[in-house]
Formats: structure tokens, sequence, C-alpha cells
């Protein structure tokens, strides 16, 4: 029995060892630990409804790094800041690539767009673009006047709705004023709010893309029965509905760019200067196309979800929101409204904003990587054609990184340990915009998308429910997105004097 006993550890000790220094073939490491799987279904019962939740409770159980099938999909988790770092920094290259699904191929044109792209030159050429006309720092300041009037008339909807006693709808009020931000900048045209068949049509298109992307597809995870998931087919109905308005659209523009000579939007400028990819190639129509829609769904949803979660959580704890409006108006006062330039100065509204995408991250589970090849992790094997899911809602609330990691407090970025930390991809506790190569492009837009906004809001209304409303309902609506199951509705009132608010937008 000693004898036993005696060969058995020093059988693991030289496992062990062997693992450590990398010469035990990877075929006999062991996958990480994970729950049972289901023929077919995979672990897809454990998971539950709300994925991102499902696979937190699991990673208490199993560890930070987890393995199992969603369906019959081979999926590794990452459930923790180190982790994180592990597969988008150590293994950031082995994980570039995007799985082939429904919403790659039904929408995003067989992966031509760049948000569903493999890592390739396609890709590639898409970022630098985007980047020369759109996200990059002299791009962002060429469209800051269509951000101000588009704020300006957001607050005109405000006003109304204050004078007649009703009550402002957060996400109905934030899709319709960042769409229209996106529809200017793109195609110069503001896509709710105006009247015509054609302003219509594109209107519907947009709450489709919306809808359809923040649901979850059966036939993605169990590829057998693809034929019968109905979002499939819903997908492909979206797709050839954008495809045509899309290619009418590019139509127009080559007919009537010189009417625009003055101000061009991001495709005629893509159109008219677009610079050539390693080989010499140029975006193709479909890529274009694929990049209009990205830019919708990616600039509107993500960051109006977050707005209303951060406007929640204030009118939850008065005392945060006081001190945002106490620090606007020391650095603005009340005689005017909220300008981009302030923002630095407004370390307070900064961290609620932090805050607001660590607790409510818009993308609480990342887009999923992919890996073609096999790798190995920590002593783990992970076979190829595994998908990656970072659970970015889990990190934000990982009791390791985080203290009181429930609580809403944006005091943690103002005074604590955690003040120097950024939500751009280099502190792995906070990477709502995700990290590595495939980090988000609009990782930058997006952020002062939801400090403008957000600000703008706090600054220029006093905040209250409605009358007989006493509690804000907190729950999680479904799906791959973070949207709450019952939308926010506040009472606004004017708090700026008066003539800040005249000539706000550009129709007053």
């Amino acid at each position: 029995m000693d004898l036993y006993l005696i060969s058995s550890v020093f059988l693991c000790f030289l496992i062990h060892l062997l693992i450590r220094r990398r010469l035990l073939p990877r075929r006999f490491l062991p996958l990480p630990p994970g729950p049972f799987n289901f023929p077919i279904l995979g672990a897809l019962p454990f998971i539950g409804p709300m994925p991102y939740s499902g696979l937190a409770r699991l990673a208490h159980r199993y560890g930070p790094i987890m393995f199992l099938k969603m369906g019959t999909r081979r999926v590794v988790v990452a459930s923790s800041p180190a982790a994180a770092r592990t597969f988008l920094k150590t293994l950031d290259a082995a994980f570039s690539d995007r799985p082939s699904g429904v919403l790659s191929k039904e929408v995003a044109y067989n992966g031509r767009d760049m948000v569903f792209s493999d890592y390739n030159p396609n890709w590639k050429l898409l970022r630098k673009v985007t980047s020369l006309h759109l996200l990059g720092p002299k791009a962002m300041a060429r469209w800051a006047a269509v951000r101000q009037d588009e704020a300006g008339r957001m607050l005109d909807s405000m006003l109304k709705l204050s004078v007649a006693g009703k009550p402002v709808t957060m996400p109905d009020l934030l899709v319709c004023t960042l769409a229209n931000v996106i529809g200017r900048i793109t195609v110069s045209q503001r896509v709710f709010d105006e009247e015509g068949k054609e302003s219509k049509a594109f209107k519907e298109m947009i709450m489709e893309l919306l809808v359809g992307e923040g649901a979850s597809n059966i036939g993605d995870l169990v590829p057998a029965i693809r034929w019968l998931d109905p979002m499939t087919k819903k997908m492909w109905r979206i797709h050839h509905k954008l495809d045509r308005m899309l290619t009418e659209l590019l139509t127009e523009h080559a007919t009537t760019s010189l009417e625009r000579r003055q101000s061009p939007d991001f495709i005629d400028l893509i159109l008219a200067d677009q610079p050539e990819g390693e080989d010499g190639e140029k975006l193709s129509l479909d890529s274009i196309k694929g990049l209009i829609a990205d830019l919708f769904v990616a600039g509107t949803d993500t960051s109006s979800i977050v707005i209303e979660w951060a406007m929640a959580e204030m009118l939850r704890n008065p005392a945060i929101l006081r001190r945002a409006q106490e620090e606007a108006d020391s650095v603005i006062g009340r005689n005017r409204l909220l300008e981009e330039s302030d923002i630095p100065n407004l370390p307070y509204l900064q961290a609620i904003c932090k805050e607001a995408l660590r607790k409510h991250p818009s993308t609480p589970l990342s887009i999923p990587h992919f890996s073609k090849e096999p790798c190995e992790i920590e002593g783990y094997r992970i076979p190829g054609e595994t998908w990656l899911l970072v659970n970015i809602w889990a990190i934000g609330r990982h009791p390791d990184a985080w203290e009181n990691p429930l609580e809403f407090s944006p005091e943690r970025f103002v005074d604590g340990k955690m003040a120097k930390i950024e939500p751009l991809g280099n502190d792995f506790e906070l990477i709502p915009f995700g990290a590595g190569r495939r980090i988000c492009a609009g990782k930058h837009a997006g952020l002062l998308m939801v400090q403008y906004f957000l600000g703008t809001m706090v600054h220029s209304f006093e905040w209250s429910l409605p009358e007989g409303v006493t509690e804000i309902d907190m729950e999680e609506g479904p799906g791959l997105a973070l949207p709450k199951a019952v939308p926010l509705a506040a009472m606004v009132r004017p708090r700026l004097a008066p003539a800040a608010y005249a000539g706000a937008s550009e129709d007053k």
C-alpha cells in the first residue's frame, strides 16, 4: 500500500513537471474543467436564458478558465481579469478570428464587415478606413458639430415632455438621438423624426437590426437544426431588406456627391479617398455596406444601454446625482450647456461612466473569438475549432478585483486604488470594449458618446421618478446585450438658465 501511494505521488509529480516544462505532448494535456455536456445540447441546460450570469455561476464552481459545449460548439470561457489577460494578450494571435454564424452570413455579408470578419487583410483595411475617416482623433473632431446639434435636439424633446408633464422614456429617447448621430455622419440622413417613406423604411430597418443582433441564434450552437431556427429566416429577411436599401443609398451618393462637396459624410469620404490594403486591394461594396450596418448597431444600442443604466443607478442613489450636478455647475455654471471640451474637467462624471461600464456592460459576453488551431494554456489543452467567450460581466463583478462589486460606487474610480483604471483595453479588470487586436474600433467614440450625452442630461435637468413610482426595477433583460428588463421612465425639470437652452439645435 505504501509503495502504491509513493508511486502515485511520484507519477503525479512527474506529469506536473512535464507539463511545466512543456515536454508532455499537447494531446495528453487535460481540458480545462467544466460542467457535464448533454448530447446535442451540451451545457445549455445549466446556462439558462442569460448566458453571462449562467456562465458566471458555473465559473464559481469550475474556475476562471472553463471548457464546455454550447450545443455542439466547443467553447472556452474566461471569467477573471487574469484569464482574460492570458487569452487576449498572451494568446491574442491564436484567438483573433471569428466563428461563422447566422449574423456573419446573413447580415454581415458572409463576414465581410468589421465585427464578424476574420483577422485578415479585409479587416485591417476596414480598421484603417474607419480610423482615418470616422473614429480617429481628427475624424472625431470633424463630427463634433453633429453630436452637439443632436444633443440640442434631444434637449428640445425633453423640454417638451417636461412642459407636458410627461416622463422621458430613456431607451426611446437615446436610440433616436444616437441613431440620428450615426445617420448624419455616415449617410447625411436623420433616421428618426423625419417625414417621408424613405426615412420611415430606414428607421424600421435600424430597429430590426437592433432587435435581431441582440437575439440568440440556436442555429449557431446546433448547426444541424439551423434550418428550423426562426431567427435564421428572420436574419435572412433583414439582410435582403438592408442590402436593397444600402445599395440604393450608395447609388444615390454617387449621383449627389457634388451637393455635399462642402460637408461630405463618411460614405462620401471613403468612396473618394479609400486607402489601399496590404495587397493593393480596396474595399468591396459588400464590405462598405456591412460596415454601415456595424456602425448603426454598435453606435446606437450599446451606448444607449450604458447611459440608461447609469441614470437608473443615480436615481436610486440621489447623492451621486447631486455630486455630479455640483461638479458640472462648478465647471460649467448654469448659463450654458455642457460641451465635449468640458469632459476632461469632470472627473466624477467620468467615474460614473466607468462604474456603469463595469457593472452594466452593454456587451456582457464578448463577441466570440475563434481559434482554428489547438493551443495550450496554463497546463490545459484547447482543441482547434474552439470559441472563446470572455465574460465581461463576470470580470466587472469579480470579488478578487473589486471591493463590494455589486454596489454602484463611482468613488472607487476617484480616490481608490482603482482610480487610474481606464476602460480602453489595457486594464483587464475593466474591458467593456474588449482587449487585444479585436478590441472595439470605436472604443474612444463610444466612451465619448456615453460621457457627453449622459453629462448633458445630468447637467441640464433635475430628475425624479413619476408620481406613484417608488422603486426602479433593476432586472436585466434577456439576450446578448444587457438592456433593462423594464425601460427607465423619469420626470425632468430644467435646471439651467432659460437662455442656455435657446438655440441648442439647428432647428431653433
